[in-house]
């Protein structure tokens, strides 16, 4: 793109009255932007993530020495039933492990975005006000 392109550019965008707005939604939008992220929001997800990581921790496995049990006595009788719930107990417990790993990641997960959210909003305002600054050297060079 020429440097004449770029100021014809600029100015066709000032007669319109448009105004360039970078990592900020209009005010029609109620300045919530796709982005928006409320802490709130995050601090709810991860709260309940972490409930239900403790009490599938506390209660996942209430089944667990009943059900052994149950499996060995059926085996012991010579059903195949016994060795059927044996395998239903394993394949459960499976589960139940990636479920409450995947309930601690997502605990852990909405922690580290809240704290990080926090750097990230911080990062965007300088880099931003930076466009703004290099923009307006590019101004007053190209009016000279």
């Amino acid at each position: 793109m020429a440097w004449d392109e770029w100021e014809q550019l600029k100015t066709a965008a000032q007669d319109r009255s448009a105004r360039m707005q970078l990592n900020q939604a209009s005010a029609q939008d109620g300045g919530q932007g796709d982005l928006a992220v409320d802490r709130q929001d995050l601090a709810a997800i991860g709260d309940s993530a972490f409930k239900l990581f403790e009490d599938l921790g506390r209660h996942g496995r209430d089944a667990w020495s009943s059900s052994q049990a149950a499996a060995k006595d059926l085996i012991t009788q010579e059903y195949e039933l016994g060795t059927g719930l044996d395998v239903v107990q394993k394949k459960w417990e499976k589960q139940l492990q990636s479920l409450v790993d995947a309930c601690a990641h997502i605990s852990n997960h909405m922690d580290f975005t809240k704290k990080s959210h926090r750097g990230d909003e911080y990062f965007i305002v300088s880099t931003v006000s930076s466009i703004e600054t290099l923009d307006k050297g590019f101004d007053e060079g190209g009016k000279s």
